[in-house]
């Protein structure tokens, strides 16, 4: 997994101004994708990622790229999909038709999360002034992936680069999210 791999994919909004620019970190609106929340069990996973298009990681924090198509794991059977958001009836169909005789549940989430992109020498600072977790490149190499809490909303964290993390919250918690955000930067500013 590497940063050019989610790039093709998690790409800044061109039509949205950066919420934050400073020369050490900058935040960013992602464009909008296709997410898909898929849980199976082992037997479903491997015909699952050829009909998505990525493999998907069995191993806890992992996530798997390949041509604008991201999977990132969730838990033990849970995994969200990643496409761009003009591929989501052929990516949902795909999936349904590879797996038709296997149990499974694969719901379109696209509408329920909005993510932004923290870049930059100070996202881990900036990030860790609402997330208790190391979020060090050592404890948490690119490619991880995890559920947490910023302050009191959840948020799933994805770093896709050593200075950069795909930050997702649901669309009611975004500008919250977004706004402490904005406002723990004042104080990096301040410094």
């Amino acid at each position: 997994m590497s940063d050019l791999l989610a790039s093709d994919l998690i790409t800044p909004d061109a039509g949205e101004n950066p919420l934050l620019n400073l020369s050490n970190v900058s935040i960013l609106k992602a464009t909008p994708i296709t997410r898909l929340s898929f849980r199976a069990r082992e037997v479903a996973l491997k015909d699952a990622g050829a009909a998505f298009g990525a493999a998907l990681p069995v191993i806890p924090l992992a996530s798997e790229t390949a041509d604008k198509r991201a999977a990132l794991w969730m838990g033990p059977d849970e995994w969200t999909l990643l496409a761009p958001e003009d591929e989501l009836k052929s990516v949902f169909d795909g999936i349904e038709n590879k797996l038709s005789e296997t149990p499974h549940a694969l719901v379109d989430v696209s509408e329920r999360s909005e993510a932004i992109i923290v870049s930059g020498e100070k996202a881990v600072w900036l990030l860790n002034t609402g997330i208790f977790i190391d979020l060090s490149v050592e404890a948490f190499p690119v490619g991880n992936v995890t559920r947490t809490v910023f302050h009191k909303s959840p948020v799933m964290i994805w770093r896709t680069g050593p200075d950069t993390f795909v930050v997702e919250a649901w669309v009611s918690f975004m500008d919250y999210v977004a706004g402490l955000l904005v406002q723990s930067a004042r104080e990096l500013e301040a410094a």
